[in-house]
């Protein structure tokens, strides 16, 4: 990092910033930390255009916008942050463009990377069980001053995994979200999109363990309606989440998994199971299709894996 690269914007290039920022925040349902990406990606963006004599959103070309992407390529980004950079900055582009504050809109024959897709972790199905069968079995040998905690979790693994739910959407959920009644959860997802998901018996067994009696011995007079609540009556976060989790793991002694490795293995047991790719796509809340068909993917995959290990000429 180079002076330049913390010194502040002129003053008309930091409002277009914050204009953008509220454009992000009011009609494009970006997330906190969407927002908070984008914002750092449009003043790097920006710096560098003044740096290089841009002078002003005008000046900013394909040339300035290829060059900015190159400094962070030699600077050995990951293609994934490459790809969002770029994003960010046509989106800014395309904002200013609407806004008339530049005459073209340089970043329309910008390429981005294409980003190359892994394949996501999943558990297999034997070994998600174990997990939560583990987590029930913990939650109900515990000693009293633990079993709030292990209710929890137990709870939050079998929604993670019964919903397929992310991790954010589960801390996010109320008490008044969750219809045991017929297995139903509301959550809010990217893009601020509302959905009502399915789960089944089991979870639905955990989630009436924990609202029965764990969440009331950590609810306090100030406590949120957060369906999950910490240890001092505050809504659970992400990080207290993930821990659980991998502490799940690590006594189930499976695979250790995050969260989102719990959706990942729900979406590849759906598809496993028979279920159709619109329905999943539906479950898990994807606005791509492309998203979804990543499954069938692990599937074909663990298919070849098994091929190769069984099959004599494999």
């Amino acid at each position: 990092m180079t002076a330049s690269d913390v010194l502040p914007l002129p003053t008309d290039l930091a409002e277009a910033v914050d204009g953008f920022s509220r454009y992000l925040a009011a009609r494009r349902g970006h997330s906190v930390h969407t927002r908070r990406a984008y914002r750092a990606d449009v003043t790097g963006l920006l710096r560098y255009a003044v740096r290089h004599g841009a002078g002003g959103l005008g000046g900013i070309d394909l040339a300035v916008l290829r060059g900015w992407l190159a400094v962070q390529a030699d600077r050995g980004l990951s293609q994934a942050t490459l790809a969002r950079r770029g994003a960010a900055a046509r989106a800014f582009l395309r904002w200013a463009h609407q806004e008339g504050l530049v005459a073209t809109d340089p970043s329309a024959r910008l390429a981005n990377p294409k980003v190359r897709r892994s394949l996501p972790t999943v558990l297999s199905e034997q070994s998600a069980a174990l997990l939560l069968d583990t987590a029930r079995a913990t939650a109900q040998e515990a000693e009293p001053g633990q079993r709030p905690g292990a209710l929890r979790a137990w709870a939050a693994a079998e929604l993670l995994y019964g919903s397929g739910v992310r991790v954010g959407e589960l801390v996010a959920t109320d008490v008044g979200d969750v219809d045991l009644a017929d297995r139903l959860v509301r959550v809010l997802g990217k893009g601020g999109k509302e959905r009502v998901v399915p789960f089944g018996l089991p979870a639905a067994r955990a989630l009436q363990a924990w609202t029965g009696s764990g969440r009331g011995e950590l609810v306090r007079a100030d406590s949120p309606p957060a369906l999950f609540l910490g240890d001092r009556g505050g809504r659970w976060g992400q990080r207290q989440a993930r821990e659980a989790v991998h502490r799940l793991a690590a006594t189930a002694e499976v695979d250790d998994v995050a969260p989102h490795a719990l959706r990942h293995s729900a979406a590849t047991h759906l598809l496993a199971g028979g279920s159709d790719l619109r329905s999943v796509q539906e479950v898990l809340g994807h606005a791509d299709l492309g998203t979804t068909q990543r499954y069938t993917h692990v599937d074909a995959e663990r298919l070849r894996q098994v091929f190769q290990q069984a099959f004599p000429r494999a």
